[in-house]
């Protein structure tokens, strides 16, 4: 008998399902990616303890015979179809980067694991440094700052106590790792996990902890923090200074140096761009199946109209992103992408724009998001497309 998973709008628990996914593979069972195949439904071998997952978790399933199974991969198979079916075969190892102090906001790709009861890792300066980093075929960058300039919360936070201890806590930190200053070691880190994705590594970050990076990489030799940040003004020079070559995503940016305005550079357009909340949606590219796998593995969704949502880092300028980059999500009006991926060396890395998927606007302080009741979000569904993307068996390139 075959288990199929549907993921199309008859699903209970899109986001649950991957889960189950995970777990399949945790236990060796044969699962398939049918991709474009009724939202980018699972095809499994049937095990009673399998059903029992499922039926735990609230996810929908069909127990369908052979010859049902048979059929499905025929005709997905047809050329004339924009379909394929992808075989997954093991379940990553992944890791999230991520401070071990408890910081007033929280984080969706941490919420959508655990949600989904898919098992990770907590890393962070210290692992990178002692080169854990090797361990793991996938990599979250929490809501991070590469740049040193601790989130630019000092205008509206630099006398609140979490912002004073974060600060504290990343010097201690820095210093205890051998840097000066907690730039230093975080440009030594974002070097870190750039050659991690060219040995094949899998990257995947959201909100800030994606423009910052790139920001990071291309200020390398240049303090670009000031006073108030690492004790010493930054460099008067440092617009000039930046080296576009070295980032992965983004190009030819300027950077916003004034420490009282919450912006990094103009990569986001969170104060540029004037949409409406109603009318905030973003659409996901069609690619085909069998000529692009790796994006449309990223795109499955049952829903390609996807709400968008804010965060310190809403959306990229398009005329900023590297022309090979590929987007894959995009809301054309504004001229802004959402959901960008290219590939670096041997591996590849996905940036997602905004904070959650399922709050429009998340503040500092604001409580948590229930994923019991954004179980069918189709925003959340890309991050976790991103989780379980590196157990897909690779295909060689048609040509």
């Amino acid at each position: 008998m075959g288990f199929l998973i549907p993921m199309d709008n008859v699903q209970k628990n899109h986001l649950k399902a991957y889960g189950v996914v995970y777990w399949a593979l945790q236990n060796n069972s044969e699962s398939q990616w049918l991709l474009n195949y009724r939202g980018g439904s699972f095809l499994c071998e049937y095990s009673a303890a399998l059903k029992t997952q499922c039926d735990i978790r609230g996810v929908s399933y069909e127990i369908i015979a052979e010859v049902k199974s048979a059929h499905i991969l025929n005709e997905i198979s047809g050329e004339d179809v924009n379909m394929d079916a992808v075989k997954l075969e093991k379940a990553p190892k992944i890791a999230v980067y991520s401070p071990k102090d408890k910081l007033p906001w929280d984080d969706a790709v941490t919420l959508a694991l655990t949600y989904a009861e898919i098992p990770y890792d907590v890393i962070y300066d210290e692992e990178i440094v002692r080169g854990d980093l090797s361990k793991y075929d996938w990599l979250h960058l929490h809501h991070e700052d590469f740049t040193g300039q601790y989130g630019k919360f000092y205008a509206n936070y630099r006398y609140a106590e979490w912002y004073k201890s974060q600060v504290a806590n990343a010097e201690a930190a820095a210093h205890a790792l051998g840097f000066i200053k907690v730039s230093q070691l975080k440009l030594y880190v974002v070097k870190t996990i750039k050659s991690y994705i060219e040995s094949g590594g899998f990257l995947f970050a959201m909100c800030s902890g994606a423009d910052t990076f790139d920001i990071a990489l291309a200020a390398e030799g240049t303090d670009i923090c000031d006073v108030m940040f690492d004790g010493d003004p930054a460099d008067p020079q440092a617009q000039q200074k930046l080296d576009f070559t070295k980032c992965i995503a983004f190009q030819n940016f300027t950077l916003i140096q004034n420490p009282m305005i919450y912006e990094y550079s103009n990569i986001d357009v969170t104060d540029t761009r004037r949409v409406n909340e109603a009318e905030d949606y973003f659409t996901l590219f069609e690619f085909s199946a069998k000529w692009d796998p790796v994006p449309t593995m990223l795109c499955q969704n049952h829903d390609h109209i996807v709400k968008g949502f804010m965060g310190q880092s809403t959306a990229f300028n398009k005329s900023l992103i590297k022309p090979q980059v590929l987007i894959m999500g995009e809301m054309q009006a504004a001229n802004e992408a959402r959901y960008i991926h290219g590939t670096q060396g041997n591996g590849t890395w996905t940036f997602y724009a905004g904070h959650d998927p399922a709050d429009y606007r998340h503040l500092v302080g604001d409580p948590p998001t229930n994923l019991d009741n954004h179980k069918n979000s189709a925003g959340y569904r890309l991050i976790l497309n991103n989780v379980l993307f590196p157990a897909a068996k690779k295909k060689k390139q048609k040509t």
